[in-house]
């Protein structure tokens, strides 16, 4: 009998592409160093960061089936050239003083190698857990949203000890040996190998959804409902990420060190609440779930408009941004429940569309509104109101989101 790889050191393997690629949350940490090293404006630079997101999302849309097609461990190699091509790409923009260059490899070359890098374990996790998708992807997952915390005091010590350029070029080589490695163990399981209990493997086969291809899923309502509650927990989500420091020391008068203490505590629930929830929804259920975060949502950024206290403050943005997590590492077990795990990646791919966009909707929204208003209570009325079309949408996902 062939011996199979242990599903565990597959997780780790996940684990080691998403905590590479997900080092884009600590884009802030560069940002300053770039404006004084090469004396770009902070537009010009954050737009580095929303084109990384936004070729995220669409390599991971148009490229889903490809993924797919040819299997973890050669897209994970793949995820890996493009992304270690785009930090050693960056360290050379950042010598040319090149900011065209800087769009080039960090935004698009590098935005490729996330959006597949993101998307090539997914599935994979998915048929190795097949009773416990939450938790599988959710702990894959958790590393993107953890992986800020190692990579920002990392690339700041880096920086300060050999300079920005120094810090892409060994980044960039310590990344592509991760990636490298955890897409080599990558694989799908055998037929056989799924449990060691044969009692169980009969009951798998039992509750199994139909296999949808990805045209088939698309074909369907339900995807696009789909699409649109993680568009919308998206967008209101990374609206908030990107003013929080600000929105404390404004509203609160949070002085500027507890505010960025504040967001470090953001960035650890935020993978948190990706684990957390996710395996939640393998109790409760992916539509119970989504129904929770947005009527948690809807009452949290309706009370954050008003919030004075500092202690209420910092509560709802920490209970906001643990939901902002769980929508992400709940989504590929939810699809899979609908439409099976045959096509999941690419299925997944396309959903992902909706955090390209929402990367560049949600912080331009916010800034639109506070301009024109000078407030930041309307803005988060106004997501407190996206939400409730999203509980609508999620409700009704509910009792029919069954495909006959």
């Amino acid at each position: 009998m062939q011996q199979t790889k242990n599903r565990w050191l597959i997780v780790l393997a996940a684990i080691g592409i998403h905590i590479s690629i997900g080092s884009v949350y600590a884009w802030s940490v560069l940002t300053r160093p770039i404006m004084e090293a090469m004396g770009f404006t902070l537009q010009q630079v954050t737009w580095t960061f929303s084109l990384a997101i936004l070729f995220l999302g669409t390599s991971a849309g148009f490229l889903g089936t490809y993924v797919e097609r040819l299997g973890p461990r050669k897209s994970g190699l793949i995820a890996a050239a493009f992304f270690g091509s785009g930090m050693l790409g960056t360290a050379y923009a950042l010598s040319q003083h090149s900011l065209a260059l800087l769009y080039l490899f960090y935004g698009v070359i590098g935005g490729i190698g996330l959006g597949t890098g993101y998307i090539t374990p997914v599935s994979t996790l998915v048929k190795w857990f097949p009773n416990n998708r939450g938790l599988a992807t959710g702990l894959a997952i958790m590393g993107f949203g953890f992986a800020s915390l190692i990579a920002g005091p990392v690339m700041q010590l880096l920086i300060a000890k050999y300079g920005l350029v120094a810090n892409f070029i060994i980044m960039g080589c310590a990344y592509v040996i991760v990636m490298v490695c955890s897409a080599l163990y990558l694989e799908p399981p055998k037929a056989a190998s799924i449990s060691s209990k044969g009692t169980h493997k009969v009951q798998l086969e039992a509750n199994q959804p139909k296999q949808y291809t990805v045209k088939e899923a698309m074909r369907t309502w339900q995807f696009y409902a789909l699409w649109w509650v993680f568009f919308t927990n998206i967008t209101c989500g990374i609206g908030l990420l990107a003013v929080a420091s600000p929105m404390a020391q404004e509203v609160i008068q949070m002085s500027p060190m507890a505010a960025a203490s504040m967001v470090g505590i953001i960035g650890l629930l935020n993978g948190g609440g990706r684990i957390v929830w996710s395996t939640i929804s393998d109790y409760i259920g992916r539509r119970n779930t989504y129904i929770a975060f947005f009527a948690i949502e809807i009452v949290a950024f309706y009370l954050l408009a008003g919030v004075q206290g500092s202690f209420m403050f910092q509560a709802l943005i920490f209970i906001i941004i643990t939901c902002y997590g769980g929508g992400f590492s709940c989504m590929p077990a939810y699809l899979s429940d609908i439409y099976g795990t045959k096509q999941l990646s690419a299925i997944h791919g396309r959903i992902l569309t909706a955090w390209g966009l929402a990367g560049i909707a949600g912080p331009l929204l916010l800034s639109q509104l506070y301009e024109r208003t000078h407030s930041y209570s309307v803005t988060l009325y106004f997501f407190s109101a996206c939400f409730v079309l999203s509980l609508i949408l999620a409700i009704v996902l509910k009792f029919k989101a069954s495909i006959k």
